[in-house]
């Protein structure tokens, strides 16, 4: 189910929230057992002047690897996130590497091939995996400060780790290999940011210019979180309205929203993994103004954090290919959706 949309459940009666918008809300599929349904509702109201250290940010900002900032992409991590992270140099590769998904051949991002005929046929979709795997040797590099259009930032992180050495950049980067397959049978034409052929990076500012360049109709960051053992859950992170320098996202901020409403439905739907217990009051989306990569977007564009790698119970998740799967599975749904719409 979606948490707004013409595909979600029959909806409650609406909520009034600032501006005199209606949001629709719906209930919340329940997850196994226990997991009640809860209320999404408009993530906006406060949150676009504080700037939160990346546990999402750039939710699809992870925290960073870095001693004394968290690792995160363009995405910055909670508070939390940022004290529990510890930088590594090079992670060893226990905890899910045998069920990567490999990208077929030495395909370009695009694939390599032209997409078949389907409901998504005509649309161009970038995925965008957060970070890289040689990031770690390449520190100067990235962090190099990039403009983001309202003031400069590092260039990129290396991202967080669960403690078994599972790296985000490897799992951004399967979970972008499973999304770009599901799609590309849809008839999507899919480019990625990076598919591990290059040394470092892109920077954040790149990833912007990328999806903007496609003129893609849908961008999605894909991210894990780095924060304190018992916050668990995934949370999307949608653009704020800002306007300076080079950063105008006054064209997308409603797209946006829309993109990141649906995925945030879809994934909870497709994983019955709950929302967020530590961004977003419980509601799955949290809206920033700190992100190059948002704030320098000309399409629609969101980044999801799909769990916590530091808790053990995400941790199992995160690692599990059958449940990446399962994750590539409720974002393109919510892709489909959005440009279904």
């Amino acid at each position: 189910m979606s948490y707004v949309g013409p595909d979600s459940q029959p909806p409650r009666p609406p909520r009034r929230f600032g501006g005199g918008r209606t949001l629709a809300v719906t209930l919340a599929v329940l997850a196994p057992a226990t997991l009640a349904g809860y209320l999404i509702h408009d993530a906006t109201g406060g949150s676009e002047g504080a700037e939160r250290p990346r546990t999402l940010p750039s939710a699809s900002r992870s925290d960073q690897n870095a001693p004394s900032k968290p690792t995160a992409d363009d995405s910055s991590k909670s508070p939390a996130a940022r004290k529990s992270e510890k930088p590594k140099d090079e992670p060893d590769d226990k905890g899910g590497e045998e069920g990567d998904a490999k990208p077929s051949g030495k395909a370009p991002s695009s694939g390599g091939r032209p997409a078949p005929s389907g409901p998504l046929k005509g649309k161009v979709v970038v995925i965008d995996p957060g970070h890289n795997p040689g990031n770690f040797r390449h520190t100067a590099e990235i962090n190099r400060p990039v403009n983001i259009g309202t003031n400069s930032k590092e260039c990129d992180t290396t991202g967080t780790s669960t403690n078994r050495g599972y790296t985000e950049a490897r799992f951004t980067l399967d979970l972008a290999h499973r999304l770009r397959d599901l799609l590309h049978r849809q008839g999507a034409t899919v480019r990625l940011t990076q598919d591990g052929d290059r040394a470092w990076g892109p920077c954040v500012d790149e990833r912007a210019r990328i999806g903007n360049a496609a003129r893609a109709d849908a961008v999605v960051s894909l991210h894990a979180d780095g924060s304190a053992v018992g916050n668990r859950g995934f949370h999307v992170i949608l653009p704020a309205k800002v306007s300076g320098g080079a950063a105008d996202t006054t064209a997308i901020v409603g797209p946006s929203r829309d993109l990141g409403e649906r995925i945030a439905g879809k994934f909870l739907s497709a994983t019955k993994s709950a929302p967020s217990n530590y961004v977003g009051d419980g509601t799955g989306l949290d809206v920033r103004r700190d992100l190059g990569g948002l704030n320098l977007s000309k399409v629609p564009k969101v980044f999801i954090e799909c769990g916590n790698m530091r808790d053990p119970k995400d941790e199992a998740l995160l690692t599990n290919p059958d449940w990446r799967q399962k994750a590539a599975h409720g974002i393109s749904d919510g892709i489909g959706s959005f440009l279904a719409r």
